[in-house]
């Protein structure tokens, strides 16, 4: 039988607010921190950096504080 060539799926991680910050979440092991900007009608920004999936929970982001 052939291995599966298959990626691991993206971190998905719920957010209520449009603009957010990801440093990769793993210490040193990390990347630098960059600013995401969701876009309510997509409803989802990934981080070029993880591939971190970011979503904004439903009715959240419509007004950020």
């Amino acid at each position: 039988m052939e291995p599966s060539m298959t990626t691991p799926s993206p971190d998905v991680i719920e957010v209520t607010s449009t603009r957010i910050a990801c440093d990769g979440g793993d210490g040193a092991a990390g990347h630098p921190r960059v600013w995401l900007q969701v876009d309510p009608e997509k409803g989802w920004v990934e981080c070029g950096y993880c591939d971190k999936r970011y979503v904004l929970k439903p009715g959240a982001g419509r007004e950020d504080h």
